[in-house]
């Protein structure tokens, strides 16, 4: 009695198993077809790329000549004063 309430319930979790998969895969087909259907055209954004990329750079380059001497000097403190310690 108890191998048929057994055999029973692994059939029952097989299928619902099988229906809860196929389920899942419909939703996600459909979500993947709406999502390319939706994100055909990325060419637009290469100009904000491209502005972004040069804004860092002027930012990177007027920050470097700013603070080159100042880091220079930093640097030659530090090597002096670890040569003192010798």
């Amino acid at each position: 009695m108890e191998i048929k309430k057994l055999l029973a319930s692994e059939v029952f979790q097989v299928k619902f198993i099988e229906t809860k998969d196929s389920l899942n895969k419909s939703k996600v087909a459909k979500k993947y077809r709406e999502f390319m259907a939706k994100d055909v055209d990325e060419s637009g954004d290469v100009p904000g790329w491209v502005l972004v990329v040069l804004m860092t750079t002027g930012l990177v380059t007027a920050i470097w000549t700013i603070a080159a001497p100042r880091l220079s000097a930093i640097l030659k403190n530090s090597l002096d004063a670890m040569n003192g310690i010798r």
